[in-house]
């Protein structure tokens, strides 16, 4: 099975290098920046394409590497080439009916197949690829066969109903996106404690990595620590004075009960019911 790629930025650079790595023939890229292409092309000792359906009568399975909101407008231009094709998008939370409409009246068969992953780098997110969840989801007819592929490559992938895609977006954003949110939030505070923000990312580097690691390897509860897990009512109390404006103790506290039910999970014999009051109080 010969892959294009319609769309040449960091998604559509990591998989293809990845892809070209693992032995599977790439046939190239189109993009509607063509240096795009040629760099992409060049970065994965590919073909770039001038002409779209030079490369979609190349391949025999087409990702759509493009912006989610541009998927639907992109195969809308392309549907009446895309004969006995397989096209796949990388959206997360979009199904493949989303953005394949009237895929079957055209003879081709629509995949989502989503890295459960961030790709971050253009030229670098490649090389974290292996090992990576691909969750799938799509026509039945060549399902298996994505899924061999990927793991062949030695990636795990999850089958998903269409109907709970956001669901599962949701999670992986959580867990990546809010992340993120989380310790610019952190960083922030300790900037106002005096660090640079380069002392601050530095100083949280081993909490951040420590945590993650013994999230994933002993699960969420057991890796609970800190006031809430301890029932410390006058630590909380002190957080949430240090917090002047009401929407970050909002979600000071809002994240404050997550953690609560995790930490009942952890000591079924605590009893928060006061450390609940005085977070319900705060967070308005």
């Amino acid at each position: 099975m010969k892959i294009g790629f319609i769309g040449a930025g960091k998604v559509g650079f990591s998989l293809g290098k990845y892809f070209k790595e693992g032995g599977v023939q790439v046939t190239g890229y189109y993009s509607r920046r063509l240096e795009s292409a040629k760099e992409a092309a060049q970065f994965t000792n590919t073909a770039y394409y001038e002409d779209i359906y030079m490369l979609i009568e190349d391949s025999d399975i087409l990702f759509l590497t493009v912006p989610d909101g541009n998927i639907s407008e992109v195969f809308t231009e392309i549907k009446q080439a895309v004969n006995n094709k397989i096209i796949c998008h990388c959206s997360g939370a979009m199904t493949a009916a989303e953005a394949f409409a009237g895929a079957e009246e055209h003879g081709a068969y629509g995949y989502s197949v989503h890295p459960l992953f961030a790709v971050s780098n253009a030229y670098h997110s490649y090389k974290e690829l292996p090992g990576v969840f691909f969750a799938l989801e799509g026509h039945k007819k060549y399902l298996s066969s994505i899924r061999k592929l990927l793991e062949s490559l030695g990636n795990p992938t999850v089958v998903l109903p269409a109907g709970i895609k956001r669901k599962y977006h949701l999670a992986a954003a959580l867990s990546s996106n809010y992340i993120v949110a989380l310790v610019s939030w952190s960083v922030m505070l300790l900037k106002e404690c005096g660090f640079t923000e380069k002392e601050a990312l530095s100083a949280l580097g081993p909490i951040l990595k420590g945590n993650m690691e013994h999230v994933i390897t002993s699960g969420p509860v057991e890796s609970l620590t800190g006031p809430i897990e301890r029932n410390d009512i006058s630590t909380v109390e002190k957080h949430l004075n240090q917090l002047e404006e009401e929407a970050d103790r909002q979600l000071y506290c809002l994240l404050s009960k997550k953690l609560l039910e995790t930490a009942r999970e952890k000591h079924r014999d605590y009893d928060y019911n006061g450390l609940e009051k005085v977070i319900a109080r705060k967070g308005g």
